[in-house]
């Protein structure tokens, strides 16, 4: 599909990714994110002029998996009764809501395969609609889950962490950044999870190798 397909599909995808994150930090206590309306559906409180637009851009002129971010909506760990605690479950809430849009774009695919609606080009623009939107969810989780700050992962392993090691890992956050790059420019991000994303792809298609 072009890009007038494909950064539609990203940009909702990561929105459910943030708003997931919003709305279990309110479930637990913060509203911040409802307060500077970010709880919300609509995208541009949400753009993020690197991850939202420049990045997707660039992963769709080299060929390469398009993903992306969207601005973190915010949340105020003094509004949390067990700031450590509900921040993993926080942070894990944006993957799981990207592993859930999968599953059910997983759904849809499993439905017009089995009952073969392939008898017009609307069935089959939806099948493609389908297959785009269950690789990017997988891929936006799987990065997502990397334990690297500032992405999700990271914010997991520091509320698991005995306190001393999560002092000592909390020190590698300045460089958070240079180091997801360093693997996104090295290919060594793709080399580690792509088995990793090919495999959860294959897994919620029933091994069909409709990719």
């Amino acid at each position: 599909m072009d890009l007038l397909i494909q950064l539609p599909v990203l940009l909702f995808s990561i929105i459910i990714h943030e708003y997931a994150h919003g709305w279990v930090a309110e479930k637990y206590g913060d509203d911040t994110a409802r307060v500077m309306g970010r709880l919300t559906f609509n995208p541009i409180p949400h753009i993020d002029l690197v991850g939202t637009i420049l990045l997707p851009a660039l992963a769709l002129l080299t060929g390469a998996p398009v993903f992306g971010w969207a601005k973190p909506v915010p949340v105020n760990p003094n509004r949390l009764k067990t700031p450590l605690k509900d921040m993993v479950w926080i942070s894990f809430a944006g993957p799981i809501a990207n592993f859930i849009f999968a599953l059910v774009a997983s759904l849809g695919l499993w439905f017009i395969k089995t009952y073969h609606f392939f008898g017009n080009e609307l069935t089959i623009t939806f099948f493609e609609l389908f297959r785009l939107i269950l690789v990017i969810n997988i891929i936006l989780a799987i990065f997502n889950l990397i334990p690297i700050p500032p992405l999700d992962g990271s914010k997991v392993l520091l509320g698991l962490l005995p306190a001393r090691l999560a002092y000592e890992y909390a020190k590698i956050e300045p460089f958070g950044f240079i180091i997801i790059l360093v693997l996104l420019a090295s290919g060594l991000f793709w080399m580690i999870l792509g088995p990793i994303i090919g495999f959860l792809i294959r897994l919620l298609t029933g091994g069909t190798g409709i990719f």
